[in-house]
C-alpha cells in the first residue's frame, strides 16, 4: 500500500494500541472501573455517541452503567484536551432502555472521514467487534449461549469448552479501466438508480484475491480483466468486511461484452474523466468514507469533494 493511497482511506487510520496482553487479566473491567482515566465509547444501533460533529464522546467508565456487552479496545496513542496518551478505552453496546434521551448519535459511514485518526480507529474497531457479538451469541457447535471472555475478544461455548473468535469477511473492490483509461462504474439493485460505484464481491473459499477480482468482475459485468494490482485495504464493519482494493485492466486478448448481471448490477457505464466531470448533478458517487471513493479519486486525479456529484 502506498502512503499516498493510505491517506485516502479514512477507516484505515488508527491511534490505538490494542494492548492484547491485557485481555487475559482476570477482572479486567472491574480494574478499569476503578481507574478514573478509563473511558467508554457507547454504541447504540450501530451509531456512536458524539461530542461534536467530528468528535466521539468518550465518557468516564467508572460512572457508566452495567451493560451486556463490553469490549476492551486498548490504549490511545495520541492525546486530546481531555484524554492523554495511554487512556484505556472500552466500548459498550447499549439497548433502547439504556439510551439517553438527549444524546446525539452518528453513523460511521457519515462521520468516518471527519473523525480524527484516534476516533476513526476506535469507532471502526468498536463496530467490528460489537457486530460480531450481536450475531454470534450462540455456539454453532451446540446451540448454547456463549460466554464473553478475554476483554470481549472471545466467546466460549460452556458445553464443548470451545473458544470462538471474531471473524472478518474478505471482499475485493476493483477499479477496472479499459485501453482508453476509462473507468467502469455500476449501479447496484439495492441503490438509487443514479448511484454508481466500483464492482466488488466477497472472496470465496479456496480462492486467491487475484482470482476473486477476475471472477467477480466477469460475473457482474461480463468483462474479462487481467493484471490485478493491489492498492490497499480498509475495514468496513457493516457488518464485518475487510475491503481489499485493486486496479485491473480489460484483457485485450479476450473478447468480452459489457453485460450487467441483472441481479446485483442493473446498469454499467464506462466513464472517461471528462464524462465523469460532465455527470455532476446526474449521478451519485460513493461517499468519502469508502475505499471506492478513494480508488475513483486516485484514478480521477482530482479531489471528489462533497457536493460535486
Amino acid at each position: 500500500m502506498s502512503q499516498s493511497f493510505l491517506k485516502r482511506l479514512p477507516l484505515s487510520r488508527f491511534e490505538v494500541d490494542r494492548d492484547y496482553l491485557s485481555r487475559d487479566r482476570p477482572g479486567l473491567f472491574d480494574e478499569l472501573r476503578r481507574n478514573p482515566a478509563a473511558r467508554v465509547l457507547p454504541v447504540f444501533d450501530g451509531q456512536a455517541l458524539m461530542k461534536s460533529e467530528s468528535e466521539l464522546a468518550l465518557l468516564p467508565f467508572a460512572d457508566f452503567p452495567e451493560t451486556d456487552i463490553l469490549v476492551y479496545l486498548g490504549l490511545t496513542t495520541s492525546a486530546t484536551e481531555t484524554e492523554p496518551v495511554g487512556t484505556p478505552v472500552v466500548t459498550a453496546h447499549l439497548t433502547d432502555t439504556e439510551t439517553p434521551a438527549d444524546a446525539e448519535w452518528a453513523n460511521l459511514r457519515t462521520v468516518g472521514s471527519r473523525l480524527s485518526d484516534r476516533d476513526a480507529g476506535l469507532l471502526t474497531e468498536a463496530l467490528g467487534i460489537l457486530n460480531w457479538h450481536l450475531t454470534h451469541s450462540h455456539s454453532p457447535r451446540t446451540g448454547e449461549r456463549t460466554v464473553i471472555e478475554k476483554g470481549g475478544w472471545v466467546r466460549r461455548d460452556p458445553v464443548s469448552d470451545t473458544e470462538l473468535f471474531p471473524r472478518t469477511d474478505a471482499a475485493i473492490i476493483v477499479g477496472v479501466t479499459d485501453a482508453d483509461d476509462r473507468i467502469l462504474l455500476g449501479s447496484n439493485a439495492l441503490w438509487a438508480s443514479n448511484r454508481y460505484s466500483l464492482l466488488a464481491g466477497f472472496v470465496e473459499p479456496g480462492e486467491s484475491l487475484e482470482a476473486a477480482v477476475e471472477r467477480e468482475v466477469f460475473e457482474e459485468s461480463g468483462i474479462r480483466v487481467t493484471d490485478p494490482v493491489y492498492l490497499g485495504s480498509q475495514p468496513w464493519p457493516f457488518p464485518a468486511s475487510l475491503m481489499l482494493g485493486f486496479r485491473a485492466i480489460v484483457d485485450q486478448t479476450l473478447t468480452s461484452t459489457l453485460t450487467p448481471d441483472g441481479n446485483e448490477i442493473l446498469d454499467l457505464r464506462w466513464f472517461s474523466r471528462d464524462d465523469l466531470r460532465a455527470s455532476r448533478g446526474e449521478i451519485l458517487l460513493p461517499g468519502p468514507t469508502s475505499i471506492a471513493h478513494a480508488i475513483i479519486a486516485e484514478w480521477f486525479g482530482e479531489p471528489i469533494t462533497a457536493g460535486m456529484w
